[in-house]
């Protein structure tokens, strides 16, 4: 439902709409009332995902991006204004891949290979760059390896991109971050970040945003052992 939809009609109570008759074999009266319980805070978290995600849209003008900064892409020498295309809208993410490192990020590599398969529907609405510190040759070459089709690979080793939106040390190691931009009458200006981080995260969890950006995550969320503490995505198996 939209924003003009919502706003034109009452919700019903998350647990009204949560009232279910027994559905699945087997099923106990117990389990179906903790289920319909469940299912109401379900709602309800949808609920509240959209109405964060209205605030996000609904944000003042960010500032403008200092420069036309100047990136080694696959194709050649690209600027961020080139990025977008024919699109107004810029979604870049930050890889964890600088030249310090021999491999990338296992988590990163995990989120992008999941990303690939949906670039061509992403590309429809906004453009799209994965932003890495190393050398373009070994990000591509990596790609070529990992069977990556759709991601757009650029090289910001020349540039302090990543230190200005991912508040990247360069001596230090990598940050992920992923942020938007937008250009309205030739000005790029930046339009929103991902700024949950380790100093926003509630004990005894791995720093994350929400909504989580990771497949991977929202699937085990779905299951009895959860995420769990101990286990990590690898780059082989």
């Amino acid at each position: 439902m939209n924003d003009a939809n919502t706003s034109m009609h009452t919700l019903k109570p998350a647990r009204e709409l949560a009232d279910l008759p027994q559905r699945f074999p087997g099923e106990s009266p117990e389990y179906r009332r903790a289920r319909n319980a469940l299912l109401a805070e379900e709602i309800e978290l949808r609920r509240q995902i959209e109405r964060v995600a209205a605030q996000r849209r609904a944000l003042p003008a960010g500032g403008i991006v200092p420069e036309d900064y100047r990136f080694d892409g696959e194709a050649g020498p690209a600027t961020l204004s080139q990025m977008f295309g024919a699109h107004d809208t810029l979604v870049t993410y930050n890889w964890m891949f600088g030249p310090q490192r021999e491999q990338p990020c296992p988590m990163c590599t995990s989120l992008l290979s999941a990303w690939d398969g949906e670039m061509p529907d992403i590309q429809q609405r906004v453009a799209f760059a994965v932003i890495g510190r190393s050398p373009i040759d070994k990000l591509v070459a990596f790609k070529q390896e990992r069977g990556w089709r759709h991601l757009r690979l650029y090289s910001s080793g020349g540039n302090t991109f990543n230190r200005d939106y991912a508040a990247e040390d360069p001596a230090a190691d990598d940050v992920p971050a992923l942020n938007v931009f937008t250009r309205t009458g030739g000005v790029v200006r930046h339009f929103w970040a991902e700024e949950m981080g380790p100093s926003t995260s509630d004990p005894g969890q791995d720093p994350r945003g929400a909504p989580d950006l990771m497949p991977l995550w929202t699937i085990l969320d779905m299951t009895p052992g959860g995420r769990g503490t101990d286990w990590y995505p690898k780059l082989t198996y």
